[in-house]
Formats: structure tokens, sequence, C-alpha cells
């Protein structure tokens, strides 16, 4: 672990020792099964996370305009539920519209953003720390889905911070682990501040999905770029096709990239067969009810919560404590 003073505010801790966590070789462990698949964290170079910024100002993708309505309706009660002098863990940093709101409303002595990728957190924390000049920040570069340990103690309250629906890229069986991973680090006086899109109907999730603009399908290609980098791949994104679906009975969305013709693709000096029509996964997209998110944070250790959703009821975020 390496801790860096980056300026009078701001510590960044390096709990990877290398310029990204990416790993190559998880790419090629998805590509060499019958039923292919890419982490959706390699969606987020930097031409990825300009094109998700650019998605979620797309009139068919309600999330974030919904989860901002949310906040700034309710900020008051999140900030007397939050408590004064308390730590905000954020868990996927960035320096967006709703991290600002929290960090003026909650106003705590200590804000940790954790991410990924070693530059995207470096340049988001700078410019937080440059904004909020009397804010202590702590900004650790770690894959917080993957187990780890906190590289100092704190002795003030906790509170968790996940936002934008990430959750929902969990399978149901990770998602109670990353939330049981995150209690412990939020300890037993620890609170979650969660943003969890809502089931509704195929028609307008599959909207939200396949925007008429086609900035979600660019985003999905991308990934093929991203990877091409990491693996010293030749993947040609226009060889492949976005395909996005809700798939009602798996409450889930799910993102594919199909393959329009038969190709072989070296990947890290392995070949990689592709058939003509066969699909690549890269993303699951989970969408929950109340009830069925509750449940979830009652089996990972969470008690009370408290709950709020925007008019249409399209999105919710939990307190729970």
């Amino acid at each position: 672990m390496n801790e860096e003073l980056i300026g009078p505010n701001l510590s960044f801790f390096d709990l990877s020792s290398r310029e990204s966590l990416f790993f190559p070789e998880d790419a090629l462990e998805g590509l060499l099964v019958n039923e292919k698949w890419l982490s959706s964290k390699f969606f987020y170079d930097q031409n990825g996370s300009d094109l998700f910024q650019k998605i979620t100002e797309l009139p068919e993708y309600y999330l974030t305009k919904a989860e901002i309505e949310i906040l700034g309706d309710n900020l008051d009660e999140i900030s007397e539920l939050a408590g004064e002098d308390s730590v905000l863990i954020e868990f996927g940093s960035g320096p967006s519209l709703k991290s600002r709101m929290l960090l003026k409303a909650i106003k705590p002595s200590i804000y940790m953003p954790l991410d990924i990728s070693k530059a995207y957190l470096l340049e988001t924390s700078k410019s937080l720390a440059s904004e909020f000049s009397s804010l202590e920040i702590k900004a650790i570069c770690v894959d917080y889905t993957r187990p780890f340990r906190l590289p100092f103690t704190l002795d003030k309250k906790r509170v968790g911070c996940f936002l934008g629906s990430s959750l929902g890229n969990f399978n149901k069986h990770n998602a109670l682990s990353f939330l049981r991973q995150t209690k412990k680090h939020l300890g037993d006086d620890g609170a979650l501040l969660l943003g969890v899109d809502m089931k509704k109907s195929k028609k307008i999730l599959d909207k939200a999905y396949n925007d008429s603009a086609g900035i979600t399908a660019r985003f999905n290609l991308n990934i093929l770029n991203h990877v091409n980098k990491l693996c010293a791949a030749k993947f040609d994104p226009s060889n492949f096709s976005h395909l996005a679906g809700y798939d009602e009975g798996l409450g889930c969305v799910q993102m594919h990239l199909v393959s329009e013709f038969e190709q072989k693709i070296k990947v890290l000096n392995t070949e990689i067969e592709i058939s003509k029509g066969e699909k690549i996964h890269t993303e699951d997209s989970y969408k929950y009810s109340p009830s069925e998110i509750e449940s979830l944070a009652l089996k990972a250790g969470f008690s009370r919560s408290v709950s709020w959703f925007d008019e249409k009821g399209y999105f919710g975020l939990f307190y729970f404590s």
C-alpha cells in the first residue's frame, strides 16, 4: 500500500501498485468459455466514462434524473440521518452533481472516494479537494467489488454511498456478498445510502438501454476498444452489434455484443473463435422491488431502512442503518 500526499487536504492510497486494476487475464477468461462474457468494469476507460456521462443526459435514460430529484427533495432528512462529523465513503467516485449535493448537505469530516481507475480517481479527487478546501479527502484506488481492507482505522460514524443503481450490475448472489462486505467496512454503527432502479414495464426499460441517438450502443461497443488496448487484441467493433433487452423473468436488463460474422481474434496471443450471431455478454442490470432490496439488505446485516422515490416511482433511494 502506497500513501501519497497530493495536497493539504488530499491523501491518495494505492492498494493496487498498478496503473489500473484492469487485469487483462480477466478479459481472456470470459472469452474462452462457451457463453462468452466481458466484465462490465472494462466499459470504463476514458472514452467509456465520457460516453456514460452522455448516457445520463439522454431523454430515455431516466435513472440519473430521478436520483437527483430524490436527493434534491430529501437532502435535509438524509443529512439528519447521517449526523454530524461522519465519514462519507463513496463506492465508485465521481465529481458528479450527486456527490457534490451530498457533500454540501452532510458536511462530513472525511470524504473517502473508492474507485478502480487510478487516473480517474486522481482527477476527480483533485477537483473536489479544490472545491471543498476544508474537507479532508482520503482517496483509495481499489477494486471495491473484491475483498479488501481499509488502509487506516476510523473512530467516526461511517456512511457508505453507492448511487446510480450500480448494485444492479451484480447478480443476486454477488449483490448479497458485496453488501455483506460493505457492512463490515461500515461497522455496527454505520449506514448505507443505496440507489436502486425499480422494476417497471419492459417498454420503458428497453427504451432506456436502446436510445435513439445510439449512445448506449457506442458505449457497449467501446468495451472492445478497451480490451484491444489492454490485451493487444484485434477486435473490430464495427463487426459487432449492440443488443439490450429486459428479461421480466430474471428482473434484469441484459446487454450483449452480437458478432455479425464468423471471426478469429487474437487476445493475449490466444486465438478466440467467434461464430456469426454469437453473443458476448457485457452487462447485467438487475431491477428490484422495494421489498426485494430491503430483504437483501437485511440478509447482509443491515437493519431498519428509510426510503424515498421519485414522482413516477421509477427509482428508489434507501438508507440502511
